[in-house]
């Protein structure tokens, strides 16, 4: 099943990893590299999954997560993040995301959950 997903992260090597193993299992990606950019993507539609850093400079993924959701967007959105203590995952899940990540992560597991995401 192909999908469109939408990654945003700051990294660049974090962004081409994920890239790398989403192309490789047949999806179409597009990568945005902070949180304002990553907004403009995601209000703009169209995307299966998106994966969003949450510590980024200028716009935290966190602040892009409410605003997507503000506009009643439901796209599941995987929050993949070096933030793992329990009051910032409780963070996420309450700004509305559908799934949290630590990094460091296995490309593998993220996959799948982008996977178990896509329904």
């Amino acid at each position: 099943m192909s999908a469109r997903i939408l990654v945003v992260d700051d990294d660049r090597d974090i962004r081409d990893l994920v890239a790398i193993k989403l192309e490789s299992a047949g999806h179409e990606v597009v990568i945005r590299p902070d949180g304002s950019e990553g907004l403009e993507a995601a209000l703009a539609g169209g995307w299966s999954v998106i994966v969003l850093d949450v510590m980024m400079p200028g716009m935290s993924g966190i602040d892009v997560l409410r605003a997507v959701r503000e506009r009643g967007d439901r796209t599941p959105v995987i929050l993949l993040t070096a933030r793992g203590q329990e009051k910032d995952i409780e963070a996420g899940f309450a700004a509305g995301a559908d799934d949290y990540v630590t990094k460091p992560f296995s490309p593998r597991a993220l996959l799948a959950r982008v996977t178990a995401a896509l329904g």
